[in-house]
């Protein structure tokens, strides 16, 4: 009986073994992202844009998972909330402080080395709307992007 409860907590360890394997991870390092951002109506104006960035290993809790690569983006004293992870999807809002203050919704699809996302994002008080889309391949580690971010 012993043995049959043994052979039993070892399967069940291997299969979880195994799920943790199969679900595709975003790895620490460095990306190269190409993003771009589109206003509503004016999609034939859109220019891809590349970037690299650090994902490091850990992160504050309330830290914007991905960054949001627009420029002149007020969103870089946000936080991340309601981030939520499930097989390989990565969804989250970004909340900033202040009355009509910009928000996002984030949503990712998350590959062994890679994502691709769409940031919705709210300009607050000008009441004006865009989407960032991006796609990113990691290239290496984080040590080799300190001075190549854009």
């Amino acid at each position: 009986m012993k043995a049959l409860g043994a052979m039993v907590v070892v399967i069940l360890a291997a299969q979880a073994a195994g799920l943790a394997r199969a679900e595709p991870l975003l790895q620490p390092g460095r990306y190269e992202v190409r993003s771009r951002l589109e206003l509503p109506h004016l999609e034939r104006w859109a220019i891809d844009k590349k970037s690299a960035i650090c994902v490091p290993a850990t992160r504050p809790a309330d830290a914007i998972p991905l960054p949001i690569l627009a420029e002149n983006s007020p969103f870089a004293g946000c936080v991340a909330q309601a981030v939520r992870r499930a097989g390989d999807r990565l969804d989250y809002r970004v909340v900033c402080p202040g009355r009509d203050a910009a928000r996002a919704a984030a949503t990712y699809r998350l590959a062994e080395g890679r994502f691709r996302g769409r940031i919705d994002m709210v300009m607050g008080a000008k009441n004006m709307t865009m989407t960032e889309q991006q796609t990113g391949q990691r290239v290496g580690s984080c040590e080799v992007a300190q001075g190549a971010a854009d």
